[in-house]
């Protein structure tokens, strides 16, 4: 018998299993954390860019566009280095605003702001808000080739420069996190972000549109609309990175904003996606812990990669311990209705953000047996059709003899295809 730990939340627990009959996808990754130095180098060479000490003057305006918690960045490290050079380069500290791109998630608090950004940056440098519904944020910039109006932050066009910094991981429906994602749907109106992210279902064959799916940005109209929505504020410099396990930095893409990102997305996919031979009975997926397992929302992810290498009426057991509960206090009502067929009705008739991560969630419901070691109450996981099980009732299935599986120690992190 072997052993592997397995993340939830911020704490992990130890498995164990029998090698002979389950096979770890996506072992624990971590590689040698960037140093400031390393960091600075790649700084120094952008990618189809000039760099940053030459794209900003002395008194002009930036702004800086970070994610929320829900994402690993190593951003703390990056915007100590970001704004000495800002700085250097003649931008004076009040010149320099940070903006948290939450999209429609909830806002970032006081405490995830000092871990984000470092008490340091935190107390020296203003930062902003966006909220996707405060209309005397947004400003109404133009519309995509399909129609979408575009509404965005009024900061991200009011100061002379963007700078968007975020980490690359692979997103189910958008293809990769970071990039573009940092201006829209980051800063964009709950409007924008609900008419670009409907393009990722289709109302014909009430399922997921074709060519909208985990690690890929060509031919994906939600990912294109992004980038048509991020055009009308472009970023100056765009600093896309990949992190180990822990947060801490394993490479970085800097440079212009579509350059650089596709540069990330493709060494990511590199590192990160698995083929298997054959699906198996039985799937152990761990979220990674915190922040991939932070609410249910970002602990499809995992749910959806396992899903993969599951066989149909198998069972999956997934670790998700959501601190933050289910992402949206409106999500457990896409619930209420017999099975997922009349779940994508009802989104069709009415579609709402998130919707589609319901769908897919109680889909993946019907189609296997998805156990769930969770914070979440009782009554809520048996509404989304999903069965509790304890910690403890996990070695259980990595013991059962007569199956075969897979153990996922980091499952928001990998694509599986076979």
């Amino acid at each position: 018998m072997s052993f592997i730990d397995l993340k939830y939340g911020r704490e992990s627990f130890p498995l164990e299993y029998d090698p002979e009959r389950f096979k770890i996808l996506g072992a624990n990754s971590n590689v040698t954390s960037l140093s400031d130095g390393e960091i600075g180098n790649k700084l120094d060479q952008p990618i189809n860019s000039k760099p940053l000490d030459e794209i900003i003057s002395s008194g002009e305006s930036v702004l800086i566009v970070v994610p929320d918690a829900t994402r690993q960045t190593g951003s703390g490290q990056i915007l100590n280095l970001i704004v000495r050079r800002l700085i250097a380069s003649g931008a004076a500290p009040h010149e320099i605003t940070i903006i948290f791109a939450t999209g429609i998630h909830r806002k970032v608090t006081a405490e995830e702001k000092a871990a984000i950004l470092t008490p340091f940056i935190l107390q020296r440098i203003k930062t902003l808000d966006h909220d996707p519904r405060d209309l005397m944020q947004i400003v109404r910039l133009g519309e995509t080739s399909g129609g979408i109006n575009v509404e965005l932050n009024r900061a991200a066009v009011e100061h002379d420069h963007v700078i968007a910094v975020g980490g690359v991981t692979f997103h189910y429906f958008a293809g990769f996190t970071g990039g573009r994602k940092l201006i829209c749907p980051g800063l964009a109106s709950s409007q924008t972000i609900s008419a670009t992210h409907k393009l990722a279902f289709d109302c014909e064959t009430m399922s997921r549109r074709e060519g909208v799916d985990t690690g890929l940005l060509d031919g994906n109209a939600v990912n294109e609309a992004f980038v048509e929505a991020a055009a009308f504020a472009p970023p100056s410099f765009s600093i896309n990175t990949i992190t180990n396990d822990d947060g801490t930095i394993a490479d970085l893409f800097c440079g212009d904003w579509l350059a650089s990102h596709r540069s990330a997305c493709d060494a990511y996919a590199d590192q990160h996606s698995i083929l298997i031979s054959e699906k198996r009975d039985v799937v152990i997926a761990s979220c990674g812990g915190y922040p991939h397992d932070v609410n249910v929302i970002q602990a499809h992810k995992a749910l959806e990669a396992a899903s993969h290498a599951c066989n149909d009426g198998g069972t999956i057991v997934l670790l998700a311990e959501c601190s933050d509960g289910l992402g949206r206090d409106d999500f457990l009502h896409w619930f209420e209705v017999e099975n997922s067929s009349a779940l994508a009705k009802k989104l069709c008739e009415k579609y709402q953000v998130n919707g589609q991560t319901a769908w897919s969630l109680l889909k993946k419901a019907e189609r296997f047996d998805v156990r769930i070691c969770t914070e979440l109450d009782d009554a809520t996981v048996e509404k989304m059709c999903l069965k509790k099980i304890e910690a403890g009732e996990i070695s259980t299935f990595a013991r059962n003899k007569n199956a075969q599986g897979y153990i996922m120690p980091q499952g928001a992190k990998f694509r599986v295809t076979d």
